[in-house]
């Protein structure tokens, strides 16, 4: 896999200066599962999602612009930015604290994994459930996600078991 490049967008992000800013969903969790599968090339992602916790600037306008700050000279690659802070209304949850609390109310367990570089240059990683489901392949609703119909239908949709047929769904 690609690691400088893994590197390179985490150091894009950090400097954006956000709240809490991070690299998640299935950036990392397609990037562990094709390498469980031994897959030489990563399997295309539909965008790179970042997600921040900013309470004080809950405009969705800002977020396209961090969008276009992260796209300029990425040819072919889609950046989506979501302030965590404002998604509660969207998904018509309780209002979320953090980045990790508002990853408990994601459809998955093993796509509410992030990641980021600190000031020092090392990896942290923002687990709320662990990374157990994500390294044993394990495709389980979030204790927190409500719709299981949703949660069963975005599985298959994704094709998810025919294209990591390693992975086991449970409910």
């Amino acid at each position: 896999m690609n690691q400088p490049q893994i590197i390179d967008d985490l150091k894009r992000v950090r400097e954006l200066g956000l709240p809490e800013g991070c690299i998640a969903a299935g950036y990392v969790r397609n990037r562990v599962w094709d390498e469980l599968h031994e897959y030489k090339e990563a399997t295309p992602l539909n965008d790179i999602d970042v997600i921040y916790y900013d309470p004080k600037q809950l405009d969705e306008w800002i977020d396209i612009q961090y969008e276009k700050q992260l796209q300029s000279g990425q040819i072919g690659r889609k950046w989506q930015v979501k302030n965590q802070a404002r998604m509660h209304e969207y998904n018509m949850d309780p209002p979320y604290q953090s980045v990790e609390d508002a990853m408990r109310y994601w459809t998955e367990t093993a796509t509410a994994v992030a990641i980021r570089l600190n000031d020092q240059d090392e990896l942290e990683i923002i687990a709320p459930f662990g990374l157990n489901d994500l390294f044993e392949m394990n495709v389980k609703k979030s204790p927190y996600f409500r719709n299981t119909g949703l949660y069963r239908q975005r599985v298959f949709e994704k094709q998810w078991l025919d294209h990591w047929p390693l992975l086991l769904m449970m409910d």
